[in-house]
C-alpha cells in the first residue's frame, strides 16, 4: 500500500484498485469525465421524456449536430479544473480516452451516433470492489462505457471484480411510442417498458449495505431487479418513489452527505423514506443559475449533484453561495470550483464522475 499526500488528513490506498460502498468515505480515486465531441443524439421518444417541452425543442432541432464548440471549450476547462482541484487533495484522477460520437451504429432495426463521455456515474457503479456496466436505455448510449472500457479492463487485471448487465437490444418494444406527458396527479408513467432491464448507474444512491434506486425514464423495474439479484445478501435494495415529473437519476432529488445527513429536493420528497426518518434531514437552497443559462437536459437543481471528497469536504459550484453556506451550516467544508458551463450538459460534481475507490468498510447505517 502506499500513502497520498491530503492536505485533511493521509489517504491510504487500498491493496484493490476498486473499493467503495457509500458516497461519503475519504475518496481516494476517481474518474473523472470527458465533453469532447460532443453530440446532440438522434431524436428518439426516450429522449424527449426526461425533458421540459423547450429542451425537446432543442433536440428535435439539433439532432446529431455537435454542441456548440465555444460551451464545449468551456465545460471542457470547468472539468480540467475539477481534476485539479481533486489532485491538489490527493485523489487519483483518471480520465477516458475521446471518441468520434458522430459515427454511426446499430444493430438490426435501428442505428444511431452517439452523445458524450462526460458523465461516467450515468454508465459505472462501483458497489464494494466490483464496477458494474450499466445497461443503458438511450440508443445514443448504447456503447458508452467503450471510452471507460481501457480503465475497466486495467482494473481487472489489478483484482477487480468487473461485470456488465444483460446487454439490452433496445428494440422498439422496449419504448412506448404513444408516451406523453401525463397531466398533473396522474401516476408516473414510464418511456420504457419492462421488456428487458434497464437502468442507468445514476438511479442509484449507495449507502453502506442499502441501497436506493428509483424508477425512470431509463430505469424500469426488470433493471432495479437485476441489481439485487447481482449483488445478493449483502446488500439491500429500496425502491423509492419521488414526486418528479420528469424523473432520470436520484442524485438531484435525494443525496447523503455522511451518516446521519440527507440533503433533498423538497418538492421531490414529500415524504422521506421510512428507513432515513432517523437522519437529519434539510432540503437543498433554491439553486442561483439564471434563467439565461442554457441547461439542455436538467433542471437548476443540479445545485444538489454534489460530491463528498470525505465527510468533511464537499465540491460545490463556484457561484452557489447559498449551497455553501448550507454545507457551513452542517459542519462541511466547501470545496468551491467553477462548473456551470458544464452544467449545461447535464450534470454537475456527482454526475461528472465515478469514485472508483474510497477508504473505508462496508457497513450497515440505517
Amino acid at each position: 500500500m502506499r500513502d497520498l499526500d491530503h492536505p485533511h488528513g493521509t489517504v491510504t490506498a487500498t491493496s484493490g484498485p476498486v473499493k467503495c460502498y457509500n458516497e461519503w468515505d475519504p475518496l481516494e480515486e476517481v474518474i473523472v469525465g470527458i465533453v469532447d465531441n460532443a453530440h446532440f443524439p438522434p431524436w428518439h421518444v426516450a429522449v424527449g421524456a426526461p425533458l421540459s417541452p423547450e429542451q425537446r425543442e432543442v433536440f428535435r432541432q439539433r439532432a446529431g449536430q455537435p454542441f456548440p464548440a465555444d460551451e464545449v471549450a468551456a465545460a471542457r476547462d470547468e472539468l480540467d479544473q475539477l481534476a485539479e482541484i481533486l489532485e491538489s487533495m490527493g485523489v487519483v484522477v483518471r480520465r477516458p480516452e475521446p471518441r468520434d460520437h458522430s459515427a454511426s451504429y446499430g444493430v438490426p432495426g435501428w442505428s444511431s451516433t452517439g452523445l458524450y463521455d462526460a458523465m461516467p456515474r450515468d454508465l459505472l457503479l462501483v458497489v464494494g470492489d466490483e464496477i458494474i456496466e450499466a445497461p443503458m436505455s438511450w440508443r445514443s448510449r448504447h456503447h458508452a462505457v467503450s471510452a471507460f472500457r481501457p480503465l475497466l479492463k486495467e482494473y481487472f487485471q489489478r483484482g477487480a471484480r468487473w461485470a456488465s448487465a444483460p446487454k439490452p437490444e433496445l428494440h422498439d418494444e422496449l419504448y412506448a411510442e404513444d408516451w406523453t406527458d401525463q397531466p398533473d396527479g396522474e401516476p408516473f408513467r414510464s418511456v420504457i417498458t419492462e421488456y428487458e432491464p434497464t437502468f442507468d448507474a445514476a438511479d442509484f444512491m449507495r449507502f453502506g449495505r442499502d441501497i436506493f434506486a428509483q424508477r425512470s425514464h431509463v430505469t424500469n423495474g426488470m433493471g432495479i431487479e437485476w441489481l439485487r439479484r447481482h449483488l445478493g445478501d449483502d446488500y439491500r435494495v429500496h425502491e423509492v418513489t419521488l414526486e418528479d415529473d420528469h424523473p432520470m437519476h436520484i442524485d438531484a432529488s435525494l443525496v447523503p452527505l455522511a451518516p446521519g445527513k440527507l440533503l433533498i429536493q423538497p418538492e421531490r420528497v414529500r415524504e422521506v423514506p421510512e428507513l432515513l426518518k432517523d437522519w437529519e434531514v434539510r432540503s437543498a437552497p433554491p439553486p442561483v443559475i439564471p434563467d439565461s443559462h442554457p441547461l439542455y437536459m436538467t433542471s437548476k437543481w443540479l445545485n444538489m449533484n454534489v460530491l463528498m471528497i470525505d465527510e468533511e469536504h464537499m465540491l460545490v459550484e463556484a457561484q452557489d453561495v447559498p449551497m455553501q453556506r448550507l454545507a457551513e451550516s452542517w459542519g462541511i467544508t466547501p470545496v468551491p470550483c467553477p462548473f456551470r458551463n458544464f452544467n449545461s450538459f447535464g450534470g454537475s460534481f456527482h454526475c461528472a464522475t465515478t469514485d472508483v475507490r474510497r477508504r473505508g468498510e462496508l457497513r450497515s447505517y440505517l
